[in-house]
């Protein structure tokens, strides 16, 4: 997999959410393939966020800022003139996204926009991959998984933003990019990620952590909520490699791409505290109910097919080992004192290395 990565090698990438969890990972991933990083996000926020785990300032340049903030954004365009640009940039919480509707689509959205115009503006890019969700997709909950030409929409506000952060991408693929030769652009698509690092407030494997770390049962507040969960460097390999392959060939690669595990592979989410509860060691969980919840979708599936074709990906580790390197970071960092970025490269190496 290295090899087909190399063309990364020594390019100026600029990643927008460097400082969050999944940017944090594709952050340490670009400067083990020796890429020139600067990353663009708000502050890291908690008591142990990943950035400051993994010492992320030693070796890239990173700027704090906000990407509703197109002046600042523009700046870094024009000090850095990034050939290659992931945009992961986002309030990506369900639930927050109840609670704070406006700066859920201020973010999602209007920060979007954002990009893309500093993306018109720039001439030094080459290739842009623009990350979204698997939540774009109108969801009717049914068993096959959505092709990238499925409707979008979006009933919750962090679901409908993502639907309308790919119309925005459309609109300005059509009215600008198609146009530009030179530049290769692709929106991405995944979800319920999981992996060690995570610490964010209401989403499953932190919350697990939590409660393990402290003596107490694990929360579980909807055990048959079936998810297909893949680990943060399934995604991650996929935005690289399209990236890569946006280089190459910047019109044959465009478009919109899902990455994803295989059709049938979801697991349960009293299943998934299951097993991180014995990959923990000790432990226990209990069903804790919540009265007047926010809509939650029950099911949500990725077809991949588009991506296993034209960009030969395809998972490689399955929802086993998904939990045991998850859970096993969390052991490992937490419980036996190891260095995290040690425990990151290690996996990365890892990854790289398994068969498909």
């Amino acid at each position: 997999m290295r090899a087909s990565l190399s063309s990364l090698a020594g390019k100026r990438v600029l990643i927008t959410g460097d400082t969050g969890f999944k940017g944090s990972w594709l952050a340490l991933w670009l400067t083990e393939l020796g890429a020139e990083v600067t990353g663009f996000a708000l502050a890291p926020e908690g008591d142990r966020p990943l950035f400051d785990l993994l010492g992320l300032r030693q070796y890239i340049r990173h700027v704090d800022g906000d990407i509703r903030d197109l002046d600042q954004l523009a700046r870094v365009f024009d000090d850095t003139q990034p050939e290659v640009v992931l945009h992961l940039a986002a309030q990506a919480l369900v639930r927050l996204s109840y609670a704070e509707p406006k700066r859920t689509m201020d973010t999602n959205i209007g920060g979007s926009v954002n990009l893309l115009e500093c993306v018109r503006a720039c001439p030094s890019v080459r290739s842009v991959v623009y990350i979204t969700s698997d939540k774009c997709y109108e969801n009717k909950e049914w068993v096959w998984g959505y092709r990238e030409t499925d409707e979008l929409g979006g009933r919750d506000p962090y679901s409908a933003s993502k639907a309308a952060a790919e119309l925005v991408f459309s609109a300005y693929c059509s009215s600008f990019f198609d146009a530009r030769p030179e530049l290769g652009i692709a929106s991405a698509r995944a979800g319920n990620v999981i992996g060690g690092g995570d610490w964010a407030l209401d989403r499953i494997i932190p919350d697990c952590i939590r409660a393990l770390e402290a003596g107490r049962p694990v929360p579980v507040r909807n055990p048959s909520a079936t998810r297909p969960w893949q680990h943060v460097l399934e995604p991650l390999s996929g935005y690289l490699t399209l990236a890569a392959r946006l280089l190459e060939q910047p019109k044959r690669f465009g478009g919109s791409w899902n990455f994803g595990p295989p059709v049938g592979s979801a697991r349960n989410v009293g299943d998934l505290v299951k097993d991180s509860v014995g990959y923990w060691g000790e432990g226990s969980f209990e069903i804790t109910p919540e009265a007047n919840a926010p809509h939650e979708a029950r099911l949500l599936q990725l077809n991949t097919d588009r991506a296993a074709i034209d960009l030969n990906w395809r998972s490689r580790w399955n929802v086993d080992q998904t939990i045991e390197r998850t859970i096993g970071w969390y052991r490992q960092v937490v419980r036996e004192g190891a260095s995290p970025r040690a425990v990151c490269q290690s996996q990365i190496v890892e990854y790289m290395e398994a068969q498909r």
